[in-house]
C-alpha cells in the first residue's frame, strides 16, 4: 500500500468519525431538539452551484452529494475531477460537512498525472430561518487537510481556511443563494497566509414538474501576484427523481481572462437516511439496551 493510499484512508476514517461520532454522543440529547423532525426526508442540494444554501440538511439526516466534472484550462490543458460532499444535520441549525476530491486527473504541458485531491472539514450554523421579509442566514467555517500530491503538482501541501456568510431567500417563485467567503491560503516558501474573497449569487427556478434551471455568477478577488482575480458563470438543469434524489448537469464558462475556458459537470444529491430516527426506533421502549430475561 502506498503512502498516498494510506493517507487517504486515514482522512476517510477521520471524516467518517467526525460525522458519525456525534450521533452516539448526542443520542440522549435527541428528544430535546423540539420541532426539528420532518415527516418526509427531502434532499437539500448544494450542487450544482459553487454557492451553498443558508438552510442546512434536515435534522439527523445523512446526505451525500457526488459528481464528475471536466474543465478545459487553456493552452491545451484539461482537468477532470470526482468530487463528493457528505453532510450531517447534527442539530436543528447545525450541519457538519466533509468535502472530498476522490480523484484528480490533470493533463497539461507537464504530462498526465492523477491522484487523490484535498479534503475540507467544517460546520455550517444557521442563525436565522427565512421569514416573509428576511432571508435565511448562516455562517460556515472549513479547513483543508492537504492530501493531494505536491510531487505531482495536484495540491499545495498547505492547510487553508474558509470563512463564509450565507443568505438564502425565495422571491416570486425563484430561490436565491448569496455567499461571501474569505480564504486564507498558505504561502509557498513563506510563513503566514495570502487572503482573497469570493462572492456568489445563484438562482434556481422551476420549469416544469420536477425540472428546474439553475444559474450562478461568481468571482474571486486577487490572491497574489501569481493568482489574479476572475469572474465566471454557470448554468445547469436539475431533476428531482424523488424528494430524496436530485440529479444535475450543466456547463460553466469563464467571463474574464485567467479562468477555465469551459467546464462541464454532472452529479447527484441523495438523502441516505435519518440516523436519529433509526437509532431512536431501535432503542427498546424501556430504554434498556438488552431485552428482558425471559427466564425470570
Amino acid at each position: 500500500m502506498t503512502y498516498g493510499s494510506r493517507n487517504f484512508r486515514g482522512v476517510f476514517l477521520l471524516g467518517l468519525f467526525l460525522l458519525i461520532y456525534p450521533v452516539c454522543v448526542r443520542a440522549q440529547f435527541m428528544g430535546r431538539q423540539t420541532g426539528c423532525y420532518n415527516s418526509e426526508i427531502v434532499a437539500n442540494p448544494n450542487r450544482p452551484t459553487v454557492a451553498n444554501p443558508a438552510d442546512i440538511t434536515q435534522y439527523g439526516v445523512l446526505e451525500l452529494e457526488y459528481g464528475w466534472d471536466r474543465g478545459w484550462l487553456g493552452a491545451g490543458a484539461r482537468q477532470s475531477d470526482l468530487v463528493g460532499l457528505l453532510k450531517f444535520g447534527l442539530l436543528c441549525d447545525v450541519e457538519l460537512r466533509w468535502n472530498t476530491t476522490n480523484l484528480i486527473a490533470l493533463n497539461d504541458e507537464d504530462g498526465n498525472r492523477h491522484g487523490f485531491g484535498d479534503n475540507w472539514f467544517g460546520p455550517q450554523v444557521r442563525i436565522y430561518r427565512q421569514t416573509a421579509h428576511v432571508p435565511s442566514l448562516a455562517f460556515s467555517y472549513a479547513f483543508k487537510v492537504s492530501t493531494a500530491s505536491t510531487h505531482k503538482g495536484l495540491g499545495s501541501g498547505h492547510f487553508d481556511h474558509q470563512f463564509t456568510f450565507l443568505a438564502s431567500k425565495d422571491l416570486v417563485g425563484t430561490h436565491f443563494d448569496f455567499n461571501a467567503s474569505s480564504f486564507l491560503i498558505g504561502r509557498d516558501n513563506a510563513s503566514g497566509f495570502d487572503r482573497n474573497f469570493q462572492f456568489n449569487l445563484a438562482l434556481s427556478h422551476p420549469l416544469k414538474s420536477k425540472l428546474a434551471v439553475t444559474g450562478e455568477f461568481y468571482g474571486n478577488t486577487e490572491l497574489n501576484a501569481d493568482t489574479p482575480g476572475f469572474a465566471s458563470m454557470l448554468w445547469a438543469l436539475t431533476y428531482a427523481i424523488s424528494p430524496r434524489l436530485v440529479i444535475d448537469g450543466g456547463i460553466e464558462t469563464g467571463l474574464t481572462p485567467g479562468t477555465p475556458q469551459k467546464r462541464v459537470f454532472a452529479g447527484l444529491t441523495y438523502s441516505i437516511a435519518n440516523i436519529y430516527s433509526a437509532v431512536k426506533h431501535r432503542r427498546p421502549a424501556n430504554g434498556n439496551s438488552k431485552p428482558p430475561d425471559s427466564r425470570r
